[in-house]
């Protein structure tokens, strides 16, 4: 089969399996965060740190939603990696930022975090530390969700129609659902 076609017959796919309740619960979510004037921290390492840079601008813009990523101040994030580690380097910049019950923590990630795994040690520690302050946790992951699936209060699991792709079909999912999210009728409040 011809690449190209695969790779765009795998997209189709994968929008057609999507969960829309899991969607669904995404936007309420993030409805009520705005309503109780809590603040969301997007979390995301590697492409999906660009993501989460990405996403910041549009929720902010689009919602009027206040909202950060740790990644975006570059020197703070390797500062914090050098002293601190990098598996706390979020839950440390969390702490500082006052997580709590009023905010969500939104995950962007293509496993969702493993710590037997050491996969995404630091996400698993800010969802953990989300779930200690009474904070919501949301996700966009891939694979089977990782612990951001188990632990998070709405997750949308972006299907795996191929093994060899789920990298790449996960982190463009990310920006199909969020920019799903910031057109939704009940959050869009500007134009973009």
């Amino acid at each position: 089969m011809n690449p190209v076609r695969q790779y765009l017959d795998e997209v189709r796919e994968i929008a057609d399996q999507l969960d829309v309740s899991a969607i669904e619960r995404l936007v309420q979510k993030l409805v009520e965060l705005r309503a109780r004037g809590g603040r969301l921290f997007l979390l995301g390492v590697g492409g999906s740190a660009a993501n989460a840079s990405h996403a910041v601008n549009d929720f902010r813009k689009i919602t009027g939603i206040e909202c950060y990523a740790p990644t975006d101040n570059v020197s703070e994030l390797t500062a914090r990696t050098n002293d601190e580690g990098w598996a706390t380097v979020f839950s440390a910049w969390l702490e500082t930022s006052r997580l709590n019950e009023q905010d969500s923590l939104f995950i962007l990630s293509v496993g969702g975090g493993d710590l037997e795994k050491n996969i995404s040690p630091n996400l698993v520690q800010a969802v953990k530390l989300a779930k200690t302050r009474g904070a919501t946790v949301l996700g966009i992951v891939g694979r089977n969700g990782g612990y951001t699936a188990q632990a998070g209060d709405a997750v949308v699991i972006v299907p795996t129609v191929n093994p060899g792709n789920v990298t790449p079909h996960s982190e463009a999912f990310q920006g199909v659902i969020w920019h799903l999210l910031v057109s939704h009728p009940d959050l869009k409040k500007k134009p973009d």
